[in-house]
């Protein structure tokens, strides 16, 4: 388990997902690819974070949906 793989991706979330994000497959699979490149700039291998957490992409889906239900 990682915390900080956990850590990294919960406080990724809250600061790169616009609010106006769509919740469309390219526009989460950008940001897939974008949390990833950002996670392996500090040393966070993509295991790292989805040994815990799952999929980033249905992770970063969900954040879009919960969002935009909270409207």
């Amino acid at each position: 388990m990682s915390t900080r793989g956990t850590d990294f991706l919960q406080k990724w979330i809250g600061a790169n997902v616009p609010r106006t994000a769509g919740a469309d497959i390219i526009s989460v699979a950008e940001l897939t690819q974008k949390l990833f490149a950002d996670a392996k700039a500090i040393g966070i291998s993509s295991t790292e974070i989805e040994e815990d957490t799952g999929s980033v992409y249905e992770a970063i889906l969900d954040a879009i949906v919960h969002h935009d239900a909270g409207r």
